[in-house]
């Protein structure tokens, strides 16, 4: 049995029961059903559940035009608000899907290009609506918060659904020293912030040297990753991987990021008056919903990975998604926004301490290379605490 069951997993072609009792006679007494039996469904459960769960993201695709609709039509700001975060979801798994087609045909290289700069769209296009209107403190807080969330809520999540396995100790303690690094740069323009006017220009000015520093870290530690994984991405699923074409692949990707940014948008101009009827902080929406919102297919992804036993990956996934954010899209953001308005980094003490605690914390967790239930359930926990944290600010004083 286990013989035929092998054989089904790995594609190869099994002998009719007949044909297979006379060349292996010795092994027929063990069989207690025909080969055929074994040959008829060998699919892997989580196989089908990926499966399914495809399909319904693809569903809810249509949730993005009917954000359009509902806005045209003058819904109000509660019904947009929650729809439109709901419609991100997808959008922001079909962009992470056509950026892995597209990355089959262009190499490690540019792909890991393109997954930075697309993968991260929702929360950039999210982040420069916000600073067109004005609202800079949503901007920091959507940021800070998604580094925490990866940090804390998707690593834990992953390890608490993976269980016991190893994680790559090298590249876990890096992408938790690069977040550090990008706290301690923060300092620069955070600090002076803390009295008078946040957003005044000279702190903005002080940004751009540390955004630059950041996309510099971000830039040589990306070559270092690619050399140091490049066997593991040739030798992946890369072989198995049924692509879409690289014209589909593109036309998907520019198709679901324009959707993404009418989604975004929507969801921008109806946040703060989701937030005053909700009794929530601007704040506390930004850094916690938006945050979990703009990456919610990345989470899931990660969780889903782990589940099927690969929480080396699943780790890698959050943790290298937390390092990005800090290193590579708030700088981004800081830079991009001087051509709508400037933006000062200007984080608050909360942020900086749930930024540096999360990454302490996940370090010292995974400083062995090992991972647990229990300690995933221990990072969702401390996620809980800095989401109460959150709230419990509130927004900055005038």
């Amino acid at each position: 049995m286990a013989r035929d069951v092998i054989a089904a997993k790995r594609g190869e072609a099994c002998l009719p029961a007949r044909l297979y009792e006379r060349l292996v006679p010795g092994e027929v007494e063990e069989r207690v059903a025909p080969v055929e039996e074994h040959c008829i469904d060998q699919i892997d459960p989580n196989v089908r559940v990926r499966g399914v769960l495809r399909k319904t993201l693809y569903a809810l695709l249509a949730v993005g035009p009917l954000v359009v609709v509902l806005d045209r039509t003058g819904a109000s700001d509660m019904v947009l608000f929650s729809v439109a975060a709901a419609a991100l979801i997808p959008l922001a798994w079909l962009i992470g899907e056509a950026t892995d087609h597209a990355a089959y045909h262009t190499g490690p290289g540019i792909g890991g290009f393109l997954n930075a700069t697309f993968g991260n769209a929702p929360e950039l296009i999210i982040a420069l609506f916000a600073v067109s209107d004005g609202l800079t403190e949503v901007v920091r807080g959507s940021l800070s918060g998604s580094v925490v969330g990866n940090l804390l809520l998707v690593l834990g999540f992953s390890l608490a659904f993976g269980g016991r396995g190893d994680v790559d100790r090298e590249s876990s303690l890096t992408s938790i020293a690069l977040v550090l690094a990008a706290v301690l740069l923060f300092l620069i323009p955070a600090v002076p912030s803390w009295t008078g006017d946040p957003d005044r220009h000279s702190l903005a000015v002080t940004s751009l040297p540390v955004s630059i520093v950041l996309l510099l870290i971000y830039v040589v530690t990306t070559w270092y990753s690619l050399r140091r994984h490049r066997l593991l991405h040739v030798a992946g699923e890369r072989e198995d991987m049924k692509a879409w074409s690289l014209p589909v692949a593109l036309g998907v990707l520019a198709a679901a990021t324009v959707m993404t940014a009418f989604v975004a948008e929507i969801l921008v101009h109806s946040l703060e008056t989701f937030a005053d009827k909700a009794h929530l902080s601007d704040f506390f929406v930004a850094a916690v919903i938006v945050a979990i919102v703009g990456n919610a297919a990345e989470h899931g992804g990660a969780v889903v990975v782990a589940y099927r036993g690969q929480i080396k990956l699943a780790a890698e996934i959050a943790l290298a998604s937390s390092a990005q954010v800090a290193v590579f899209l708030i700088p981004a953001v800081a830079l991009l926004a001087w051509a709508i308005e400037p933006l000062a980094l200007s984080f608050r003490p909360v942020e900086l301490l749930a930024l540096a605690g999360s990454a302490a914390f996940a370090a010292v967790l995974l400083w062995n290379g090992r991972s647990s239930r229990a300690r995933g359930f221990a990072l969702v926990a401390a996620y809980v605490g800095v989401a109460l944290a959150f709230f419990l600010v509130g927004d900055r004083n005038p």
